[in-house]
């Protein structure tokens, strides 16, 4: 494996699972200067050839064939099996971005965690909406949340239905509210249905947390609108981020001389925009060559995905 401070060589990544995620992750690590990307793999040979030609690598049959190939590797095939496939690499001590969730179920995630801490292995949870910029720049400016409403709803695609929606949609607001309010979650509520897939394809979930911040999640992939949005109250201010604009809207109250009560401010702030996937990339190239811990790590990805499948549990139950 490539040694932490050896920067003057590329470093050798390898993808498994090139379908439509998958493939921006070949592409992007292709233009990366410091990385050689050295091949692509997936279960459709004529799909990993054309990913291959068109990322100008090589392509291989099995993931165990990246195997001393490699200093990396993106996992990126269907959540049902991110244990099969992530464990000889974790095994291997070689460093794995895992898309998210984590894995189809606690018992598996934990398995592929312990594996990754036996091994020695770094191990990122791919939860791409932790490089938006304007969750970043939320994340800034927020203090102490007493209230947080996330909203994430689009129309139905083929893909990722092998995952209900809580997994594949909700699951991203539930990362980002665990990373904003500084408590554990106390109760949960949740009530959903399925639409048109055999799993729930809308959903909405209360989270409380000790320390009595309540968050409000909703999530569908029926819509007829896209709607991507997450509203924070907190003591004297509150903000909202669209993340289809890019924007935060920000009120405030202020003392104002001569005046009975505070005013209110209203700014609404612009984010410059940056493509996530590309920064996530770059963040685990970068912790692979440092060997430092990534922002979301695998005890990251399994507390999302925890949460995640308690609310899935709760709506089960109704």
């Amino acid at each position: 494996m490539l040694e932490p401070t050896d920067s003057s060589k590329r470093l050798r990544v390898g993808v498994v699972g090139v379908g439509y995620l998958g493939r921006f992750h070949a592409l992007i690590y292709s233009r990366m200067t410091a990385v050689e990307l050295v091949g692509v793999v997936d279960s459709n040979p004529e799909r990993a050839q054309t990913i291959a030609a068109e990322a100008g690598c090589a392509f291989f049959a099995q993931p165990a064939d990246l195997i001393g190939k490699v200093d990396a590797v993106s996992v990126v095939v269907p959540t049902t099996a991110h244990l099969e496939v992530a464990a000889p690499l974790l095994m291997h001590g070689i460093p794995v971005l895992l898309e998210k969730p984590i894995a189809p179920t606690f018992a598996e995630g934990a398995e592929i965690v312990r594996l990754a801490q036996e091994h020695g292995a770094l191990l990122q949870i791919g939860h791409v909406e932790r490089f938006n910029a304007g969750v970043m720049a939320l994340a800034q400016r927020i203090d102490s949340p007493l209230y947080l409403e996330a909203q994430r709803m689009g129309s139905f695609v083929e893909r990722a239905t092998d995952v209900d929606v809580v997994s594949d949609l909700m699951i991203h607001d539930i990362d980002i509210i665990l990373s904003l309010v500084d408590a554990e979650i106390s109760a949960i509520s949740a009530v959903g249905a399925s639409i048109l897939t055999p799993h729930v394809d809308i959903a909405n979930a209360r989270l409380e947390f000790a320390n009595g911040t309540v968050a409000n999640v909703v999530a569908s992939r029926v819509s007829d609108k896209t709607t991507r949005r997450i509203r924070v109250f907190q003591p004297r201010r509150y903000l909202s981020l669209d993340f289809v604009t890019q924007t935060i809207d920000v009120a405030e109250t202020c003392t104002v001389s001569g005046t009975t009560r505070p005013e209110i401010m209203r700014e609404q702030i612009v984010i410059e925009p940056i493509k996530p996937l590309d920064l996530e990339l770059a963040e685990f190239v970068r912790c692979v060559r440092t060997q430092q811990p990534p922002l979301v790590d695998g005890n990251t990805g399994l507390r999302a995905l925890k949460v995640a499948l308690d609310v899935r549990a709760r709506i089960t139950a109704v």
